[in-house]
Parts: structure tokens; C-alpha cells; sequence
């Protein structure tokens, strides 16, 4: 029986600039046709993951059940050498030799070709690994043929490093048990048969409303200039909007275990983390300009079995406008109350629902009235175990 959980969000942000375009503006698209504000999936994906990295500082979460994304692999496996007692040049080379042995090619600056993202438990293991067949990792095994373009020396190189290197770094790559490695999968380029398919999709988080450019003109005094001096020093111009967002998300709770190989608890602990860090972490974009600090005010999950996703941004397809006096944050949870309703009557399907509902919305009978985050996240994994 396939169980997926779906979260549903509206967040009503002050005057902000969370997630900027290549000109610094706002991202938005059109939808509905009406332009709305946008907070695009990766952004908010980069959010959560750092969420996650503050329960690993807070002792909530170990710090190998996060992954993390970089092109500078081969530091931190020399890091991991160094602490195992050799030297740092000979571990440069034999972990250049050995990522080579994977067609994993680090380049002159010390960096991998693409950017990597690779769970802790992978580069210790890479690292053992290593330090375990230290003498066995030679550059005879690995070196690239002379005259070869880069990909066949790449491929070279892998093809004659030593087959027991081989298949014990092959073993290494599986994810690490990340979890945000395992909600939100990986490509490897080079290693396609060891990407990993996400667990959760997370969608770009539109404004409910119709939004236009607005923008800041400021100017900055010189502190120290003469007090005869008049005028400014320094001017310009920042974008920014107001907007409540409709944030959804979609979590395959299967995937997610079979992602970290089977440890129900581990997955029970990374979707709790997930829903969590979905409520409360924010994007960080120019946070110091605009202190937007504005928690979500209606949050809806459900627990959904044998039955596809529901995405409810239709019921913003028509931009939500208020009178004087009306909030709009109320209007959009009765709105997506409303939308939620028709499809499940049209779809039906086994499904729990609970609803915590700052905004003060009627929810016209809608699943479960929860008071704080904490039951919110306490009644969806009771849910999911049932």
C-alpha cells in the first residue's frame, strides 16, 4: 500500500526580496493569467537543508544523517586521511587515484569537475577505504593514456585501476542514509547507475494574489564628511513585494525508507525533520534588508494512501482579492479548504487530514484541528505507522 504525505502551507510575507532573478528583482511567473510572486523549489529545498544542519549543531540530528553538496571532495577526504595518520601529499595523490578509479576527475585547483552531493558515511567510507588499500592504490593502475581525449582517459583510467578498489568504492556510494540526500535524491553524472530518485518533490511556492514590482529607493550619508556638505552619498534602487505564498510539498513514504535502506526509524525521524523544517525555515535572500520574519498561519498535511498527489494551486488559479478589511491569508486557507474538499469528493481515497489554522479560517469540517506544530507533527507519524 503506497502512502504518501503531502504539506500544505500559506505563509503572508512582509515587504521582502526572499528569492531574486539574475537582475536582483523578485522572482515571479505567470499563472492564472495574473503575474504572481515566486519562491522557487530549490530555494526552499536550500532552506530546509540548512535547517537540518542546525539540528545537527543543536545534537538533534548526527552529523551523518546529512549530505552535503560540493565540488571540494577531495579536501575532505584528505582531511579524513590526515587524521588517520598519513601524510598530507601522499593522501592528495591516492585520493586523487582512487576518485579516478570511479571516473571521478579532479582537476588542477584541487576540485572536482561538477559539483557532488555525497552523504558524510560515503566520504568516511571513501576514506577507509582508501587508508585499507593504501599501498594497492598506485598510479600505474589508474593513470590516463597518452593522446587520449579527456573522457576516454577518464574512462582509461577507471578501467585499469584495481578491480578490488574498485568494487569496494562502488559499495561506498549509496546514499550514506542522508536524509536529505534521500528526500531529495542526486544525479551523478559519471555514476548513473548510483543516482538516486528524491523521495519528496517540492513545488515553486506562488503567491496566491496578484502582485506588481514595487521598489525601495535609498540613500546613505557619508558619516564623516563636513557638515557644510549636503547631499547624499551613495543611491539606489531594491525590488521587493509583498505576497502570501502557497507552499506544497509531496513526501513517497516507501521511497523514503527504501532511500535509507530500510531503516524505518531513521525515515520516521528525517520526515518529521522535513515537515518541521518545512514550516519553519525561511529563505535567507536579503533578510537583512527586510527582517521578514513571518511563520506560516495555515498549514494543512495529509496522510494520503493508494491515491496520486494533489497539488492545490488551483484554487488560487483566479487571484484571491479582498475587501478592506478582509484577510487575505484567511481568504486563501478557505479557498484551498474549498479545493481541497471538491477533489477528494470527485477522487476519494484514504486519506487523514489535520489543519493547524492560525488564521482563523472555516474549515468547513476539514480533517483534524491541531493548536501547535508540535501535535501537527505528533498526529502525522501516529498517521503513518497506522
Amino acid at each position: 500500500m503506497k502512502t504518501i504525505v503531502e504539506i500544505h502551507a500559506l505563509q503572508n510575507f512582509a515587504p521582502s526580496n526572499l528569492n531574486r532573478d539574475d537582475t536582483g528583482a523578485p522572482k515571479d511567473a505567470i499563472f492564472g493569467g495574473t503575474r504572481r510572486a515566486r519562491v522557487s523549489s530549490q530555494c526552499l529545498k536550500r532552506s530546509i537543508r540548512q535547517y537540518f544542519t542546525g539540528l545537527v549543531a543543536q545534537n538533534l540530528l548526527a552529523a551523518d544523517d546529512v549530505a552535503f553538496r560540493t565540488k571540494r571532495v577531495l579536501d575532505a577526504l584528505v582531511a579524513s586521511l590526515v587524521e588517520k595518520g598519513r601524510q598530507e601529499a601522499d593522501a592528495i595523490e591516492k585520493s586523487r587515484l582512487a576518485l579516478g578509479a570511479m571516473e571521478l576527475t579532479v582537476k588542477e585547483d584541487g576540485k572536482n569537475e561538477y559539483l557532488l552531493f555525497l552523504g558524510q558515511q560515503e566520504i568516511s567510507g571513501i576514506a577507509e577505504i582508501i587508508h585499507s588499500k593504501w599501498d594497492t592504490i598506485t598510479a600505474s593502475e589508474v593513470a590516463p593514456v597518452e593522446g587520449k581525449k579527456a573522457g576516454k582517459a577518464k574512462k582509461q583510467a577507471a578501467q585499469s585501476a584495481d578491480p578490488e578498489l574498485k568494487k569496494a568504492l562502488d559499495k561506498v556510494f549509496n546514499g550514506g542514509k542522508a536524509l536529505d540526500l534521500a528526500l531529495f535524491g542526486r544525479m551523478l553524472a559519471d555514476m548513473p547507475e548510483k543516482n538516486q530518485n528524491a523521495a519528496c518533490q517540492v513545488a515553486h511556492a506562488i503567491s496566491t494574489h496578484a502582485v506588481e514590482r514595487e521598489f525601495d529607493f535609498y540613500t546613505a550619508v557619508d558619516d564623516c564628511k563636513p557638515e557644510d556638505t549636503a547631499g547624499a552619498d551613495m543611491m539606489g534602487t531594491v525590488e521587493f513585494n509583498s505576497a502570501c505564498f502557497y507552499r506544497y510539498a509531496v513526501v513517497d513514504w516507501e521511497k523514503l525508507v527504501t532511500n535509507l535502506q530500510q531503516d524505518d526509524a531513521l525515515a520516521e525521524k528525517g520526515l518529521k525533520a522535513f515537515l518541521e523544517g518545512f514550516v519553519v525555515a525561511e529563505p535567507t535572500g536579503k533578510q537583512n534588508t527586510f527582517a521578514a520574519h513571518n511563520p506560516p498561519e495555515f498549514v494543512l498535511v495529509t496522510v494520503r494512501r493508494n491515491a496520486a498527489p494533489r497539488n492545490f494551486a488551483n484554487a488560487f488559479e483566479t487571484a484571491i482579492r479582498v475587501r478592506k478589511d478582509e484577510s487575505l491569508t484567511r481568504k486563501s486557507a478557505e479557498g484551498l479548504v474549498n479545493k481541497a474538499k471538491a477533489l477528494q469528493s470527485v477522487y476519494g481515497g484514504d486519506e487523514q487530514t489535520f489543519v493547524l489554522n492560525l488564521a482563523e479560517a472555516n474549515v468547513n469540517g476539514l480533517g483534524t484541528v491541531v493548536t501547535t506544530l508540535k501535535e501537527l507533527l505528533e498526529k502525522t507519524l501516529s498517521a503513518i505507522q497506522e
